[in-house]
């Protein structure tokens, strides 16, 4: 049989207790939500919502080609130019998502003959990036710019440096200030996803790379999603224009794939119109963040202290990370469940995503739950 060979990794699943299942939710869901990445809680603002159906009315429901056919409107044109200025580039590209950036920036800026050194605890999107470039990759420890020296030390030829700038399951930030002096000692560029900085750190919202004094940078090339602070759908790639205009001949996520819907366009721009009119909501991110760390830790939780908006609880196993989060649902409350092989340390955690918008009343009810529904 063709595909036999899927039920027995199916069985595998099961008896490790890391079968996945899709959860459609209401449009009115009644639980407080500490599960998406709408950090900032702009998702459902009135203005949000505004531009994507003020951008769906002008240009239709999508973007009808790839961007170098038909699907780059104007209004893709004013995002990038904003989006640049706001997080202090010289240009941006916008990409159908995160991912799709992601794979961009790095098969396109290492080329056969060129060493790429990629942090162990990478989102997968980057490590596919690596996979599929035609560079060698060599994968260095967590968050280390010696190891990133040694690693660059052997190499004789163009380099890149890959890293998060939020690490997405602890929520730990890597140190963008050390990993760019470690690759210029060796004229290596630095490519930063800034999927979980921007909208929460920097200065009103500006990102990592702007808080670590790196935007701008002719040596550094930033990947952000519009799907997270912003509310939308998509992703970016910003850097010098010489970087921009070779992924624009160079990229086959861009050249081949559809252009992001004008809608998706259209809403992370007000997005981000809005938050350049109230920067304390990047602040706001991290106090809830900073409070909900400190909560659970005084009540007896593992927990890792966050560096941006993204909370990790440790659970014992991934049988009993997987009850917790159901009974928490249970309890009304929505928290992400991380488990192997998501988790590249191989341990079972919670993962809770403050938000802007979350009253200090409803950070105290979510601790209450986690607590009351500890295995």
């Amino acid at each position: 049989m063709a595909f036999g060979w899927i039920d027995e990794q199916a069985r595998a699943r099961r008896r490790a207790g890391l079968v996945r299942t899709l959860r459609p939710r209401a449009a009115g869901s009644p639980l407080l939500d500490l599960a998406s990445n709408d950090y900032l809680g702009l998702a459902r603002h009135p203005e949000v919502i505004e531009g994507a159906a003020r951008a769906a009315r002008l240009w239709g429901g999508g973007s009808t080609g790839s961007r170098l056919v038909t699907g780059t409107t104007e209004l893709h044109g004013e995002l990038e130019r904003e989006l640049a200025g706001f997080c202090g580039f010289e240009a941006a590209l916008v990409f159908s998502s995160g991912y799709a950036a992601n794979l961009a920036a790095v098969t396109a800026l290492a080329p056969h003959g060129s060493l790429i050194v990629s942090d162990t605890g990478n989102h997968a999107s980057l490590i596919d990036g690596c996979r599929l470039a035609r560079g060698t990759t060599q994968v260095v420890a967590h968050a280390d710019p010696e190891a990133v020296r040694k690693a660059l030390d052997t190499h004789r030829g163009p380099a890149v440096v890959v890293s998060d700038a939020v690490f997405s399951v602890d929520g730990d930030a890597a140190p963008l200030a050390r990993l760019a002096e470690a690759s210029r000692e060796f004229g290596a560029g630095l490519i930063i996803d800034d999927a979980h900085g921007l909208g929460v750190l920097g200065a009103g919202g500006r990102g990592a790379p702007h808080a670590a004094g790196l935007a701008g940078a002719p040596d550094v090339v930033v990947t952000v999603t519009l799907s997270k602070s912003l509310g939308s759908q998509g992703g970016a790639v910003l850097g010098p224009a010489q970087v921009i205009d070779h992924l624009v001949n160079a990229a086959r996520t861009f050249i081949f794939d559809t252009g992001l819907a004008p809608a998706a366009a259209g809403a992370a721009l007000a997005a981000l119109r809005l938050l350049r009119r109230e920067p304390q909501r990047a602040a706001r991110a991290r106090a809830v963040a900073t409070a909900l760390h400190t909560r659970l830790t005084a009540e007896g939780h593992e927990t890792v202290r966050p560096d941006a908006a993204v909370v990790s609880v440790r659970a014992p196993s991934p049988e009993q990370a997987a009850r917790w989060a159901a009974d928490c649902r249970a309890a009304g409350l929505a928290v992400g469940c991380f488990r192997p092989p998501s988790v590249p340390d191989g341990i079972s955690r919670l993962r809770l995503t403050a938000r802007a918008d979350l009253t200090d009343g409803q950070v105290e009810h979510a601790v209450r739950v986690i607590g009351e529904t500890r295995p």
